[in-house]
């Protein structure tokens, strides 16, 4: 266990983001390794892979769900001092992923083909997405597990272990990936079943490494079966905390859901170029991310410790760092897109599509930036609400006006990015109003006797007497 409620909180940000965006690089790189070998298989396989790809929104809200939920509380029993309910979250929490996992495999096997055909341009997009969620549904359903043991390491302050294990993990995917889809070396290729089943074998590979390092190393949360029958006051204050955020993330499904319905006229190889594109501007938009996630457990600490200035500190040094960073890509993809997009599809208008689309959307980097920093500062301060409310007013202030301009005469494609462009600057301008809002409410006592000690008048030293 690492104890941030001291030491220099710029120092712990700078330290805890690495590892972190190793992990979250590592989960991207699976992604985009999947698209790059399916690339070969057309442009119906790459949408397909890229629609499909879209419902690991829907299962990452219900993660977030658990994931958030603790790091929010372990983080306040480590900032209290009190072990023995951060054992009791974590063992809680893992009894949730269980369930949550078995859950996600019954319903993906019945909805995966209804899904892909709401959101497909045409019968082979549906079935290449539909085979390759069939066979990716297992790494989703384990990633439950992944991402609670991951979480409650990141709460102590710990974020290594988790790290050094997504990278195995995708070292596996990207050894596996052209085996299993191209037949290299094997004669038997699998195609887009392929790109599924080794991110499934990746990610169960993954799980018993963190399994096996709870077991022998860490000590500070464990496992205790006396602890995994499942108590409502306790799930209730997880769902509590992380409901809103995995709302957050169920906004995101819906976001992306109705750009891909939106580009369905425009064809197969536009849902594919922007399939590229988006995974692209998600890889670069991932140092910024990573920084914003070390906030959470270092605010969370410092909430269980009952240092509001600290608190505040946190949000204002993770906003400066994360501006810095996002400025510095946006001006990478501005300037050179082409080494962020090379060789992912040899189509032409696939690629000019995300070329198109890199160039718009990298432009509202430092408006995503903030509101990554303000999600994972509510998350820390254990009130997750207020991210749910600026994530739905994105949702309707973007898809309203671009399901109602899909169906206006001389419609094009550049329309769908700049809607998303006005409506990422409100979502991040109502995040910081929402953000100060709930500093002013939850520390305002501890303001108001900071200030009356600074007024209290300072008593003249008595002179000695001669």
């Amino acid at each position: 266990m690492k104890d941030l409620t001291h030491g220099s909180i710029v120092r712990h940000i700078l330290a805890m983001a690495p590892p972190i965006m190793v992990g979250m690089i590592s989960i991207m790189i699976c992604q985009l390794v999947d698209l790059y070998f399916v690339s070969s298989l057309g442009d119906a396989a790459v949408a397909g892979v890229a629609a499909a790809g879209n419902a690991g929104f829907l299962v990452n809200a219900l993660m977030q769900v658990l994931g958030v939920g603790a790091v929010a509380l372990i983080a306040h029993a480590v900032g209290r001092k009190d072990r023995a309910d951060a054992n009791l979250i974590f063992n809680q929490a893992v009894v949730l992923s269980v369930l949550a996992g078995l859950l996600t495999l019954v319903i993906g096997a019945a909805l995966s083909r209804p899904y892909m055909r709401s959101v497909a341009a045409d019968q082979a997009t549906v079935e290449a997405g539909t085979t390759y969620l069939l066979w990716f549904m297992p790494a989703l359903a384990l990633e439950f597990a992944m991402q609670v043991l991951a979480s409650a390491l990141r709460a102590t302050g710990i974020v290594r272990p988790a790290m050094v294990v997504r990278a195995l993990a995708v070292a596996i995917n990207i050894a596996l990936a052209p085996v299993l889809i191209s037949g290299w070396g094997t004669g038997c290729a699998l195609g887009v079943a392929g790109a599924g089943l080794a991110s499934s074998i990746a990610v169960a590979v993954g799980v018993l490494m963190l399994l096996a390092y709870f077991r022998k190393v860490e000590r500070y949360v464990a496992f205790n079966a006396a602890q995994w029958r499942p108590q409502p006051r306790h799930l209730m204050r997880i769902l509590n905390v992380g409901l809103p955020a995995g709302g957050e993330f169920a906004m995101m499904f819906i976001f992306m859901a109705v750009v891909y319905y939106v580009l369905r006229d425009f064809g197969a190889a536009a849902q594919a170029g922007f399939g590229i594109g988006q995974r692209v501007l998600g890889l670069i938009q991932m140092p910024a991310l990573a920084i914003a996630l070390a906030a959470a457990p270092i605010a969370g600490q410092n909430v269980g410790a009952g240092n509001g200035a600290r608190v505040r500190e946190t949000f204002v040094k993770t906003a400066l760092i994360t501006t810095v960073v996002a400025v510095g890509f946006m001006i990478l993809a501005q300037l050179k897109p082409e080494l962020l997009l090379a060789g992912f599809s040899n189509d032409r208008e696939t690629m000019a599509i995300a070329f198109l689309f890199l160039r718009i959307i990298s432009l509202n980097m430092v408006a995503q930036g903030l509101i990554f920093t303000c999600s994972s500062m509510f998350q820390g301060l254990g009130n997750t609400r207020p991210v749910l409310v600026s994530s739905v007013t994105r949702v309707f202030t973007y898809s309203l006006p671009v399901l109602w301009l899909s169906t206006r005469p001389g419609f094009r494609i550049e329309h769908v990015w700049y809607l998303s462009i006005a409506a990422t600057t409100l979502q991040a301008a109502m995040s910081l109003w929402l953000m100060r809002r709930e500093f002013g409410k939850r520390f305002a006592s501890q303001d108001e006797a900071a200030k009356a000690v600074e007024a209290e008048p300072v008593a003249p030293l008595a002179r000695a007497p001669a």
